[in-house]
């Protein structure tokens, strides 16, 4: 199964790359997304190839930044993987893209179903909706992946500032009161590639699920898990997010129903503190 993926240096992308081994992964250099017309033109070669399935590991994350750049968020996020998706569907080719617990309002306590109404908070969750609408009027075969809180040993991510924070600090301020499921990237990485090799089999089920990981827990209760698994002595103090103001509103309720997803494919939401526990142990390698 030959794979084209745009992006080549993101945790998700990272986590692909290390588990599978006929992909085609461009980098900024080699696929500008604020260029929608060069990322089509890419599916189209790479499909001239032999490419057999399409996956958009690549976005604009930066979510505080997306309030004075939306239009450049929504070029990549949105006008992006709209032309990607078109372009894989001239060539019949499935698409699979990831998205976020940031196109819902976070109201509420329950978690939230594909098919719940939308409703982004800011500029980036906007950004978001956007490329999941023009994946979706594209036509195509096409697998959009909404998760949430990723964190693995590359990049930078909540679990790699925590464990820089305390290695000065005995006592942090953690926002308590929003929800979710943090979300190992290689989860994910292993969840996209079960589902290109669904379609690649022809069992592939197209339409928007939701991946992330379990038990649900705050943002403190995470650092809590981190220290206690890393063995740092750091006391975690609960805040509300009033306490901790942002430029982008974020979500009090980012919790995802994944029972759709297992229904279609098999997969089950991952249980987040096994996979600390793994990324904890590669940061442990490469310390010196």
């Amino acid at each position: 199964m030959k794979i084209l993926m745009f992006g080549k240096t993101g945790q998700v992308a990272r986590e692909v790359l290390a588990r599978a081994e006929d992909v085609i992964a461009l980098g900024r250099d080699e696929a500008d997304l604020s260029d929608p017309g060069a990322c089509a033109a890419a599916i189209a070669k790479a499909a001239e190839e032999g490419a057999e399935i399409v996956i958009n590991a690549a976005a604009y994350t930066a979510v505080d930044k997306a309030e004075e750049e939306e239009d450049l968020a929504t070029a990549i996020n949105g006008a992006a993987p709209e032309a990607m998706a078109r372009a894989a569907a001239s060539a019949g080719l499935p698409f699979l893209h990831i998205s976020t617990d940031y196109v819902f309002d976070g109201a509420g306590e329950a978690p939230f179903a594909p098919d719940h109404p939308t409703a982004p908070l800011g500029a980036y969750g906007r950004s978001k909706l956007a490329g999941e609408e023009g994946v979706r009027a594209a036509g195509g075969q096409s697998v959009i992946l909404r998760t949430s809180w990723v964190f693995s040993a590359q990049g930078g991510n909540f679990v790699k500032t925590m464990l820089r924070l305390s290695e000065s600090r005995d006592r942090l301020t953690i926002v308590g009161d929003q929800i979710g499921g943090p979300t190992p990237a290689a989860d994910i990485a292993e969840a996209l590639l079960a589902i290109a090799a669904a379609f690649h089999e022809g069992r592939g089920v197209p339409g928007t699920y939701h991946f992330a990981g379990a038990p649900e827990t705050s943002w403190a209760g995470f650092a809590r898990e981190i220290f206690a698994q890393a063995g740092r002595e750091v006391e975690v103090a609960d805040i509300p997010s009033a306490e901790y103001p942002t430029p982008a509103a974020r979500p009090l309720n980012s919790r995802l129903d994944g029972t759709t997803l297992e229904e279609a494919y098999g997969i089950r939401q991952p249980d987040w503190r096994t996979g600390l526990t793994d990324v904890l142990a590669a940061l442990q390698k490469e310390t010196p």
